[in-house]
């Protein structure tokens, strides 16, 4: 057993299951229900995780699922993957050090969408497939983050399926090649469910197939109105990227190799409109939370916990942390993050019951805090542009509409207009992702020059920069910490 040479796969399970939970179910049992585009560490985390205890605790579940990697997971991962006959390793870290890890065991097959785009339409073609699932990132849907319209322009794989419809390069394309098969053989209804954190996840995938559909293949617009439904959904749990230290440990732990483990919080949360067109997994049996409207959890999800990840980031980053915990434990951060959950995230939402909001505020603080997780900061502060205008900007509108503060929000503003100049205060480089980053590092310089000008990025901000109240707040943030550094701005904005 201390053979560091074995290899996680079906053949292994035997050996390995005096150190490791493995699965106890009959893996063979398992049907392609579900096709999951986007094989990531969060959906291998997520939704792979609660159907795995599903499939642990009922022996009459024979839900699997067949998932297609795109562009954000090369193909030698999901080959890796494949050679384990698509197993894992999950291992959930508390902040006291204590570790539990088991081998998941629900994903059936993976594909990558750039390799065999045919078999994979034929696949959602199958009549045995009832739900297609998504985790494509926040940017991923071709939705225009101020007007809320489909455009794909942003997409180069949506743009290039919108230009030759046959090419299936994207989630979208191979989708609706997937649904003209279904059509043809009669295979029933389907279920686009997806599991990314946006407001109304399903509402917006619904939108993005619909307008995709419209401009590629209008013809097939009736059957997917009538025959698919597409459930709203909200998801938590920090699951970082896979690093070399999580295969070390399995293997110096365990003594058995795993290319692709992962690596996440205790913590896991999932809200689940009850909204499908072939049935679904009994998801409810395994703390899945099914409900008629999820519109509150998401909310309190993307307000509290996305909002305060990117109160964090920037502020974080530019005084040289490299880690959440790290930023969170920084009592000057902690301070600004207590005040946007109470003060400002808090007041624009609605009651849930059985739930204390600013409590579970205070419960997202400490998970963000944990030690043992090592969540980039780096992470966080990517893709800005997509997440700013879902997960802060509402807050702003809510309080500005009830004429509130969101001197908080705009301190945020500020730090990432401050962040996108590329380098920290001590003169470490920054490296600023963004689909947008060549327009966002312009304004940004140009804001040196006369702050507020970063506000008028219209196609992020609409017409909040035009609120002279919050531009002044704007302002007075961005020419603080220009004149006194960040760590001056938030002693003196709490304690002034």
């Amino acid at each position: 057993m201390n053979n560091q040479n074995v290899q996680l796969s079906d053949l292994t399970l035997e050996i390995i299951s005096s150190k490791v939970k493995v699965p106890s179910y009959d893996r063979t049992r398992m049907k392609n229900y579900i096709v999951h585009i986007g094989v990531g560490h969060f959906v291998r985390a997520h939704l792979a995780m609660y159907l795995d205890q599903l499939l642990e605790s009922d022996p009459n579940c024979d839900w699997g699922i067949w998932g297609i990697g795109l562009h954000a997971f090369p193909g030698e991962t999901l080959e890796a993957l494949k050679s384990q006959d698509c197993l894992y390793t999950l291992t959930e870290k508390n902040s006291d050090s204590n570790f539990e890890s088991r081998v998941i065991g629900s994903i059936k097959e993976v594909e990558s969408g750039d390799v065999d785009g045919q078999s994979l339409i034929e696949i959602i073609g199958s009549s045995s497939t009832k739900i297609v699932s998504l985790t494509i990132t926040e940017g991923g849907y071709g939705i225009d983050a101020v007007t809320g319209q489909f455009s794909g322009q942003k997409d180069e794989l949506i743009l290039a399926d919108m230009q030759d419809p046959q090419s299936s390069k994207s989630w979208l394309g191979i989708l609706v090649e997937g649904i003209k098969v279904r059509i043809s053989l009669d295979s029933g209804p389907l279920t686009l469910m997806t599991c990314d954190n946006i407001p109304h996840n399903g509402d917006v995938a619904k939108s993005s197939l619909k307008s995709f559909v419209k401009i590629v293949a209008p013809e097939i617009l009736g059957w997917v109105e009538k025959n698919m439904t597409f459930p709203n959904s909200m998801v938590d749990r920090v699951t970082p990227g896979t690093t070399e230290d999580d295969r070390v440990y399995i293997r110096e732990t365990f003594g058995y190799s795993d290319a692709w483990p992962v690596a996440c919080e205790p913590y896991a949360l999932w809200v689940l409109e009850d909204n499908f067109a072939s049935g679904r997994p009994a998801f409810e049996n395994v703390g899945v939370k099914i409900v008629e409207d999820v519109l509150p959890y998401e909310l309190m999800k993307l307000r509290i916990a996305n909002g305060t990840h990117q109160a964090l980031c920037y502020f974080g980053s530019l005084l040289g942390h490299t880690y959440v915990h790290e930023a969170i434990h920084d009592p000057d951060i902690r301070t600004l993050l207590v005040n946007y959950i109470d003060d400002e995230a808090v007041p624009t939402l609605a009651k849930i019951p059985g739930i204390d909001l600013n409590e579970w505020g205070q419960i997202v603080i400490e998970r963000f805090g944990n030690p043992q997780i090592k969540d980039k900061l780096t992470r966080i502060c990517a893709e800005t542009s997509d997440r700013i205008p879902k997960f802060v900007l509402p807050v702003v509108k809510d309080q500005l509409a009830a004429g509130r503060s969101a001197k908080i929000c705009a301190a945020v503003l500020a730090s990432w207009a401050r962040y996108v100049l590329g380098t920290d205060e001590n003169g470490q480089a920054l490296e600023v992702v963004d689909p947008k980053s060549t327009s966002i590092i312009k304004s940004a310089k140009l804001d040196v020059k006369n702050f507020g000008t970063f506000l008028d990025q219209s196609e992020i901000f609409g017409t909040l920069g035009q609120n002279s109240s919050f531009r002044r707040d704007y302002i007075e943030a961005r020419q603080k910490i220009d004149s006194s550094g960040v760590r001056k701005f938030l002693l003196e904005m709490f304690n002034s």
